[in-house]
């Protein structure tokens, strides 16, 4: 459901936010993916799915209650590098591949323990923005 308070159309400022958020977002993603091996466990896309869960907890706290009127804020580092940063499609990838070549209970261990993960810092990067603006 959309927020009331977003208009219906993308403005060109908007549009541009949320592309260059997401260039730099794919960048971060990319060099994360080359620093950790991933021979026995996805962990850069663990890191960076978790990571980005825990940051977009905060920002969204600190964009609500500290910069409300930041109108490129949440579509810049939101939508644009979180949303570039992030990548639950190669999570999904990831799980499919690691059934295929036989180890299964790695797999239900990435599953479980990413979506686990992921909630779990939501709720930490809120509660840490939270105590941070007190």
């Amino acid at each position: 459901m959309r927020d009331p308070r977003q208009r219906a159309e993308l403005k060109p400022a908007v549009l541009a936010a949320i592309a260059a958020g997401g260039a730099l977002g794919a960048l971060a993603r990319y060099g994360v993916a080359e620093a950790l091996p991933t021979k026995t466990f996805p962990w850069a896309t663990f890191g960076v799915n978790v990571s980005g869960c825990l940051l977009i907890g905060a920002l969204m706290v600190l964009i609500t209650r500290r910069f409300p009127q930041a109108k490129l804020l949440r579509p810049f580092a939101g939508v644009g590098f979180l949303g570039g940063f992030t990548t639950f499609s190669t999570y999904v990838l990831d799980i499919t591949n690691t059934i295929a070549a036989g180890r299964a209970e790695v797999a239900i261990l990435y599953l479980a323990g990413t979506l686990i993960a992921a909630v779990a810092a939501v709720r930490a990067g809120m509660a840490l923005a939270t105590w941070m603006l007190r």
